[in-house]
């Protein structure tokens, strides 16, 4: 793959300017009513639409609507609600373990501290790191495909995995984390798509350094 131009000090401060007045009060489009169907909601969408995911959750949270329901639940009936979701066997599995640990080490409240959420089963530093920017504005970021593919074309980052690449965005950005993470998000799901990218009046247009694809 092409090795992309590298944005300057000035470049990244314009880009973090535009990103904050083209998405001032971005959040994500995951739908949700408290912490722990935030967080079931982050796990599912892993390589998963948020369309998709918001499609599958009403039934799945009325049939087990806190952590004791779901640490109780029957592993053939919680696929049954995900099924249509990808890989929805894993997800499943980890979503009951999850409530277990809940219930056995947190008196079943979602622990809203990074370091013990990625203790429970099925949640990543990504996963994580998106509850805490969603649920507490947390100064984080988290790198999906699109927030990958958006800072890799800008020359934001030319890491080859999306831990790395959270740490040069992290680095480069500093503040407003929350913010940009999610913006990023749906500028790259929206706009700067993976394939056929709306780059005509794009108000990022002047700091694009390709079109490729760029896959994590």
């Amino acid at each position: 793959m092409a090795k992309v131009k590298k944005a300057t000090k000035k470049e990244i401060e314009e880009i973090k300017a535009l990103f904050l007045k083209h998405y001032p009060d971005s959040v994500t489009e995951l739908e949700y009513r408290n912490l722990y169907e935030l967080l079931i909601s982050v796990m599912l969408s892993a390589q998963c639409t948020d369309k998709r995911v918001n499609v599958i959750t009403p039934a799945l949270f009325e049939a087990y609507p806190d952590p004791v329901s779901l640490a109780n639940a029957d592993l053939d009936e919680v696929k049954s609600y995900i099924n249509t979701c990808s890989f929805f066997n894993n997800k499943a599995k980890n979503l009951i373990k999850m409530a277990q640990s809940v219930v056995e080490n947190y008196e079943n409240e979602i622990p809203l501290e990074r370091d013990e959420l990625v203790k429970l089963a099925g949640v990543g530093q990504k996963t994580a790191n998106v509850v805490m920017i969603e649920y507490a504005g947390a100064n984080l970021m988290a790198v999906d495909t699109h927030v990958y593919r958006v800072a890799h074309r800008f020359g934001l980052s030319d890491a080859k995995t999306a831990v790395k690449c959270e740490e040069e965005l992290s680095k480069k950005f500093k503040t407003d984390l929350h913010l940009l993470h999610q913006a990023m998000v749906l500028f790259g799901r929206y706009k700067c798509k993976a394939l056929k990218p709306e780059c005509e009046e794009c108000f990022m247009a002047a700091h694009c350094k390709t079109t490729q694809t760029f896959k994590v």
